[in-house]
């Protein structure tokens, strides 16, 4: 551990790193792009970010790379960064406070969901447990322009789950856990939906069980741990794999 980090930065670099190795189990992975970013702690508003160029089943703690909100690195390190990656990130967690943690996938059943005329259909145990937490915001081309950050803000509100129209899928949360149990329903809703698909006309759930179901999923809720027994699970089966992404050296992956 680097004497100058603080407890809680080691803390995060670590569950940040075993989320980047979760989604290459998971295969959330888009080669060397898409990102996963937490903010970090203090008054000058650092995020930590993958570095870019590798896989995401080559990140670890310490390569991860603090950057500000204009996707400048801000400490000493060998990696490179994709400002223009980080443009989405960076409007989330300007404009929604409690947006701690930023998660943003390409895969497959997400995108085709993103593309479907419909969106998300609620007629799946998963999607009924998104009644009113789902927003969505319409396609402008790649998200590398600062300028569609407030729109994105604006179409976002207060829901942590978003479907980014013909493009893909989106979370944030107050911590990495619970940006992560959005994902994970929201990611499951859309696989259900795309293979149900083939089956033919489905049932649709009517909105006043949506509304029960939502209210009875308490894996969102801090007051119940926010996904976090499922994300430490999930943090012990990748220790089990492969341990290495918890390397903190600084002189190995930085300056």
């Amino acid at each position: 551990m680097n004497p100058a980090m603080t407890a809680e930065e080691h803390a995060l670099r670590n569950e940040l790193a075993a989320c980047y190795r979760i989604f290459h189990l998971l295969g959330w992975t888009e080669l060397i792009y898409n990102h996963i970013t937490v903010r970090l702690p203090g008054p000058e508003k650092h995020f930590l970010i993958n570095p870019f160029g590798l896989h995401y089943s080559e990140v670890t703690a310490s390569n991860l790379v603090r950057v500000d909100l204009s996707g400048r690195i801000v400490e000493p390190s060998r990696w490179p960064v994709n400002p223009a990656g980080f443009t989405l990130h960076a409007a989330i967690h300007q404009g929604i406070a409690e947006a701690h943690c930023v998660m943003h996938t390409h895969t497959t059943a997400g995108c085709a969901v993103a593309g479907s005329r419909q969106g998300l259909t609620m007629d799946n145990f998963y999607a009924a447990q998104l009644h009113d937490r789902v927003a969505y915001h319409d396609f402008e081309g790649i998200t590398v322009h600062a300028e569609e950050g407030p729109r994105v803000v604006r179409s976002i509100g207060d829901r942590q789950a978003v479907v980014l129209r013909n493009h893909g899928l989106l979370t944030w949360g107050s911590n990495l856990a619970q940006a992560f149990a959005y994902l994970w329903t929201l990611q499951r809703a859309c696989e259900i939906q795309v293979a149900g698909a083939a089956l033919g006309p489905t049932l649709p759930i009517s909105e006043v069980i949506q509304i029960k179901a939502s209210a009875d999923a308490l894996q969102f809720d801090p007051a119940h741990g926010a996904g976090r027994d499922v994300f430490a699970a999930l943090m012990r089966q990748v220790d089990r794999i492969d341990p290495s992404y918890r390397d903190l050296d600084p002189a190995q992956d930085r300056a």
